[in-house]
């Protein structure tokens, strides 16, 4: 019962790992597979370009869109997009919008790939001063949306929902794509946006055109579509740091128990492994066998803990799907590696002072205890 309940501990703490660290690795793996192509060649912000930006309030002075119109045949610019980003919170995520706010006029699918139309009409030039919204499928969905209701922004001002749309990627699914012009005046800024899109002429040279932007627009800062991944990346890889150190907490625990009940069990057979020494067997075979045991028992709980962890994603996943409309928690063989490393690390470590302790053991004293 003691060897059960350990094995339980130590599958607990690896489940608990493994469900912590899968979110960095579905993540990584959305990103990765499916948003590494979407987006402008390059996205422009006011300043260098930071997590924080995709919901701050907008800075970037429209001024700027006619400097980069000026010099847009010098860099192989052909289009500029100005956008706008203002998210609504809820008490909840599924009361939160984001609110994409771009000339009604342009063509949608040069900023979000793969756009699409499900139901109803997409913006067009003639709302450029409408109240109207185009709604993704999952925002739709989660809050009950359909074609000619009416979404409220703030007490002042409400869209009239006239299309539901999806992208590659999930951009759209969870997003409200507006006029440019009512959501500034909506939200009271009017000569700002969030991002300038650039398409360029020449996308293959996306990188040498943001070098040489940057030079002649220190104020800005330009992204290619790589640069937004690897913030992105890089923001993920910080988050896989502190759930692994909430993580090591549970382990700790767990090597405890495993270094308890291996304890428990070499005091228990103290005469056992004194007639095994009695009969000829070395100290380094009783501290083999001893460590042996720990190591077995830790891998036992990660291989129960690797089970509980996959209920636990698809659990994740579920809710995740519900919510945003995407998977953020994956079971990668890397993962199965790692608490498989784990378990060996803690197995091992745990077992050191029992197996210790049984090798030095007198074999007058072992033969003497009852």
């Amino acid at each position: 019962m003691r060897t059960f309940l350990t094995a339980l501990g130590i599958a607990v703490a690896v489940g608990s790992t493994v469900i912590f660290l899968s979110l960095g690795e579905g993540l990584r793996q959305a990103f990765s597979s499916g948003l590494s192509n979407i987006g402008p060649d390059l996205q422009v912000s006011y300043g260098p370009f930071d997590a924080t930006s995709l919901t701050a309030v907008p800075e970037l002075p429209l001024s700027f869109m006619q400097e980069l119109e000026g010099d847009a045949e010098t860099y192989g610019i052909s289009k500029i997009i100005p956008l706008m980003l203002y998210v609504r919170g809820g008490f909840n995520p599924s009361n939160s919008f984001v609110f994409q706010g771009l000339p009604p006029a342009e063509n949608i699918s040069d900023v979000y790939y793969d756009y699409q139309i499900l139901q109803g009409r997409s913006l067009n030039a003639t709302d450029s001063e409408r109240r109207v919204a185009v709604v993704g499928q999952q925002a739709a969905e989660r809050n009950r949306l359909a074609l000619g209701d009416t979404l409220r922004l703030n007490p002042g001002n409400s869209f009239e929902i006239v299309g539901l749309a999806k992208s590659a990627g999930g951009f759209i699914d969870n997003a409200i794509l507006v006029p440019l012009q009512p959501l500034q005046e909506a939200i009271g800024i009017r000569d700002r946006v969030t991002f300038f899109a650039l398409e360029l002429s020449q996308p293959a040279k996306a990188a040498e055109t943001a070098v040489l932007l940057s030079e002649a627009y220190p104020e800005l800062g330009f992204q290619t579509r790589s640069d937004v991944l690897s913030l992105i990346k890089q923001g993920i890889r910080i988050s896989d740091v502190v759930r692994l150190g909430i993580s090591i907490i549970a382990l700790i625990v767990g090597a405890i128990a495993v270094a308890n009940t291996v304890l428990m069990s070499v005091f228990e057979r103290t005469r056992e492994f004194g007639v095994i020494r009695a009969v000829g067997a070395k100290p380094r075979f009783l501290f083999g066998l001893v460590l042996s045991e720990s190591v077995l028992l830790s891998l036992i709980g990660a291989g129960f803990g690797v089970l509980i962890g996959r209920l636990g994603i698809i659990v994740v996943n579920n809710i995740t799907n519900d919510l945003i409309g995407l998977d953020v928690a994956a079971l990668t063989l890397r993962l199965i590696f790692f608490a498989a490393a784990i378990a060996v690390f803690m197995g091992l470590v745990s077992g050191l002072l029992p197996a210790a302790r049984a090798a030095r053991i007198p074999i007058a004293v072992a033969m003497s205890r009852e």
